[in-house]
């Protein structure tokens, strides 16, 4: 176990800390996948609160999220312990988080006023013990290793686990509150989160005990906070993706947090969605470890070009399927599921990369909060995808459990194809502004290695 960052910036990893690592964002989205594929659902069907009221409250907390994010990045960047910066946050969050997950699907005996406010209050709860796990883990991988190869390695390896966790999630949630609520919803949800939330809790101490810090900041004093933010806003690469991450968050969302009501709603069949969430999450999978032999052909710029104009026409297609048509459904989900997995690794490799292109640039190192701010795009996607959901369906006259009005139906298709599809081009035109290819972050890595040495 490392106490310490060795700085041995082109390390070459061992497959027990790759995967160790990996497994990290599994245990993550035994939350992240909860709260983006059942969460509005459960406030709406279960918990006992309209869209309206839940797409408000979310919308809340995320614009409070901002500054917690940033917040935790500055602290992080700024914490030396005996386990390094970063990887201590895993052990010392596991527990809260896990509390505050089972909190977040407890259903109090309250009126409706008193159940927002315990919504706003355990929401707001999860999330800030979210993103004090989150963004250290995040950061992580900017500092395991400065190998650009390794760097895709591990972060292909994080979505591998993280999409094999989001797989289980979709897959096994609605069956674990059948089996422990046996009819009782209320209690069902509540152990359910139970179970993930131990579950992750295990998998982030398992990641802290075997995984470590090598890279260090070659500045020997630490900028002040206004510096690290001035840097990020200045830094055109790193815009790039966080307008990209934003757009594919956005868009995964739609499609994610939609696909209950399409198949209660639209297919008539809305046990299946049990089924259909997971074959997305395993195409993924597929998807996210195939991303370091595509990039034996390509530069990142150019595969991620082409995924995204693939998923917008795949999304376009999900238009023209028929309620019956679920063959097409399932191989248009496989399509879009492979391409939207691939683009992960890619983009979290490219913000360790913005991190060393900023010490390269400016002398100074930030890189809990590049990644602070990288992730704090993903957030604001979902909530910005949830909001635009409530409105959609309350300006269609959407009514829980009942029969819909033709406009929400076709709000709903709509939500499934075409929406989804014009934000995957628009996050084609962010890829312009990107400009870290392979020959420049390796005169980058030859440049920073060469000041450590003189320093």
């Amino acid at each position: 176990m490392n106490t310490t960052a060795s700085d041995d910036r082109l390390a070459k990893l061992s497959w027990r800390e790759r995967i160790c690592y990996g497994l990290g964002d599994t245990g993550f989205n035994f939350y992240w996948t909860n709260i983006s594929a059942f969460l509005l659902f459960f406030y709406t069907e279960v918990f006992g609160i309209t869209a309206a009221v839940a797409g408000s409250m979310m919308i809340i907390v995320k614009v409070i999220n901002a500054f917690t994010d940033a917040g935790l990045g500055a602290i992080a960047d700024r914490t030396q312990t005996r386990y390094g910066k970063y990887r201590p946050f895993l052990l010392w969050g596991a527990l809260p988080l896990c509390f505050s997950g089972v909190l977040l699907y407890t259903t109090p005996d309250l009126g409706g006023q008193g159940k927002a406010i315990w919504a706003f209050c355990t929401y707001l709860l999860m999330i800030t013990c979210y993103t004090f796990v989150s963004i250290p883990y995040s950061a992580l991988s900017g500092v395991i290793t400065a190998n650009p190869a390794e760097r895709d390695t591990i972060n292909s390896a994080r979505f591998v686990g993280g999409y094999l966790g989001a797989a289980l999630v979709t897959w096994g949630t609605q069956k674990l509150v059948k089996l422990f609520g046996q009819g009782d919803d209320v209690l069902g949800w509540q152990l359910a989160m139970v179970f993930w939330g131990v579950a992750a809790s295990t998998i982030l101490i398992t990641t802290f005990l075997n995984t470590r810090e090598r890279v260090a900041a070659v500045a020997t004093t630490q900028p002040k906070i206004m510096d690290d933010i001035k840097d990020l806003v200045s830094n055109v690469p790193w815009i790039a993706v966080f307008t990209l991450n934003l757009m594919v968050m956005i868009l995964l969302t739609l499609r994610t947090s939609t696909t209950l009501y399409y198949f209660k709603y639209y297919v008539g069949k809305p046990d299946f969605s049990a089924q259909f969430l997971p074959i997305f999450m395993l195409s993924a999978v597929a998807g996210a470890f195939s991303a370091p032999f595509l990039l034996r052909f390509f530069e990142k710029k150019a595969l991620l070009i082409l995924l995204m104009l693939a998923t917008g026409i795949f999304s376009v297609a999900f238009y023209f399927v028929p309620p019956d048509g679920i063959i097409y459904m399932v191989i248009l989900q496989v399509l879009i599921g492979f391409a939207l997995g691939v683009k992960p690794p890619l983009t979290f490799s490219m913000l360790a990369d913005t991190a060393d292109y900023n010490e390269w640039k400016r002398g100074r190192r930030a890189t809990a909060m590049t990644f602070a701010a990288g992730v704090f795009s993903q957030k604001l996607g979902s909530v910005l995808a949830t909001l635009f959901i409530t409105a959609v369906f309350t300006a269609l006259g959407y009514q829980a459990n009942q029969e819909q009005t033709a406009d929400s139906l076709k709000g709903i298709v709509l939500l499934m194809s075409f929406i989804p599809a014009a934000l995957a081009f628009l996050s084609v035109g962010a890829l312009v502004f990107y400009k870290l290819d392979k020959l420049t972050m390796t005169k980058i890595q030859e440049d920073l290695l060469a000041r450590k040495t003189q320093v």
